[in-house]
């Protein structure tokens, strides 16, 4: 399942990251800090989930659900604003929206509209193909793990799983594959201060430090040293 998480602030952002994974690990979370970035996912990715910030810079959130559903009928829409405020409410009904959070975002209220998804395994669910073969990359994903094995061990064709992995994920096999490494770091990163930076690369698979260093940091917009001194002071 693909989620869009778009909010302006940072550590909004990262706050529902660090919320959503831990209950649903196989979702793949896609972040944007403004309407255009939103959108350029939403032409890439078939998304099935949103969760959109009303006070965004450009247009609004309720905007941007306009046009989210616009391009994807069954997209559902979360609302999550500062501003408790009747007028955004009717707008958000109007809209169609799931459910309507205020921030800060509590735990407890999060979990409770998420419950519906846990709740509903098949919505939105992989071919068992696609379950079985993401599952043995969030088994395998510190080991040197391609294209090739991985359809070994589902025992389907290479190139067929290539194109379903592509249809039903949104991305490729090789970016799921980063994007998952690279949000273990994070984890790693933060759970394991003793570690080194170049544990942890080599604990997600990466091959050499200054690879990993490179790509957190076009990933994540820091350096694996910055995004572990943020999290520490907060």
């Amino acid at each position: 399942m693909n989620v869009l998480l778009v909010d302006d602030e940072p550590l909004e952002l990262d706050q529902l990251e660090f919320l959503i994974q831990p209950m649903f690990p196989l979702w793949n979370l896609y972040k944007a800090a403004d309407g255009s970035q939103a959108m350029a996912i939403s032409q890439k990715v078939p998304l099935h989930l949103a969760f959109l910030d009303i006070n965004l810079p450009g247009k609004s959130g309720l905007a941007l659900g306009e046009e989210l559903r616009a391009q994807h009928s069954d997209i559902d829409l979360i609302i999550v604003t500062a501003y408790q405020d009747f007028h955004y409410a009717k707008q958000s009904i109007r809209l169609g929206v799931e459910d309507y959070l205020t921030k800060p975002v509590i735990e407890s209220e999060l979990v409770e509209i998420l419950q519906k998804y846990q709740k509903s395994p098949a919505l939105f669910a992989y071919t068992r193909i696609i379950t079985d073969a993401m599952n043995i990359i969030h088994q395998k994903f510190a080991e040197k793990l391609n294209l090739a094995d991985l359809a070994s061990e589902v025992h389907i064709n290479p190139t067929y799983l290539s194109r379903r992995f592509h249809e039903e994920v949104g991305v490729s096999f090789s970016e799921y594959l980063m994007q998952y490494r690279i949000q273990m770091s994070k984890k790693f990163l933060l759970a394991h201060p003793d570690w080194s930076i170049s544990t942890v690369a080599e604990r997600t698979g990466f091959n050499s430090q200054h690879y990993f260093s490179t790509i957190f940091r076009k990933v994540v917009g820091k350096t694996p040293k910055e995004y572990r001194d943020k999290g520490n002071v907060s």
